[in-house]
């Protein structure tokens, strides 16, 4: 008796988080006037993704602000390549905003995959506050593994019903044949997923190939 007592119990919570779900998702919104800015959560890597983002960035418009950095804590060039580029950025643009943040790293260079789950997920520990305080408009990424985590917390962010994230990732130019790891992985979730090469294109249906845009 107490184990059906129990179910229900469990069926009627079920019931109540998918319910509060469907609210969080269909509540009529407040019509405004759409903002102008765009809030840009930027994935940066060590290597050459760093310089690869701040390439992309620089071709955006002013409108892209402010810009979140987030890169993995041992990564020092990376701090130094950002502070360097938003410095003569901002003598062009006096109303340019950004700030950096570090999460740990989410994977290493030749880790193996069974215990990067783990690093993951810790790394997820520092990346769903982040995200959930920052809550950006957009994020963009090219392939760090650093920017799995943060993916996945954007992904939270809708699937909670509190904002639509949305998620461009741009592969890396290095790239000709296949897609990095954290390409697989976020193929399938990212909004625009773009490749810098017409092989990946022929392989990668979903994706949009534009040439090389970095």
């Amino acid at each position: 008796m107490n184990f059906f007592l129990c179910l229900i119990a469990v069926g009627g919570v079920v019931a109540v988080l998918v319910l509060l779900r469907l609210w969080l998702v269909l509540r009529p919104r407040k019509e405004g006037l759409q903002t102008v800015s765009v809030s840009v959560l930027v994935v940066a890597g060590s290597g050459g993704h760093t310089t690869e983002i701040l390439r992309l960035l620089g071709s955006l418009s002013k409108h892209y602000n402010p810009r979140h950095y987030v890169f993995a804590d041992t990564d020092k060039m990376s701090a130094v390549k950002i502070r360097s580029f938003e410095e003569k950025r901002a003598e062009r643009d006096s109303e340019s905003l950004y700030t950096t943040h570090h999460i740990p790293r989410s994977r290493e260079v030749q880790q193996s995959w069974s215990s990067s789950v783990f690093t993951t997920l810790y790394a997820m520990c520092y990346s769903l506050p982040l995200t959930f305080r920052l809550k950006p408009d957009l994020v963009l990424c090219n392939g760090p593994g650093t920017c799995i985590p943060i993916c996945a917390s954007a992904l939270l962010l809708g699937i909670l019903g509190i904002k639509k994230v949305i998620i461009v990732y741009v592969e890396s130019i290095c790239r000709v044949e296949t897609l990095s790891l954290s390409g697989k992985i976020l193929y399938h979730f990212s909004d625009y997923f773009f490749v810098q090469w017409p092989t990946l294109k022929g392989k990668y249906p979903k994706s949009v190939y534009l040439g090389r845009i970095v």
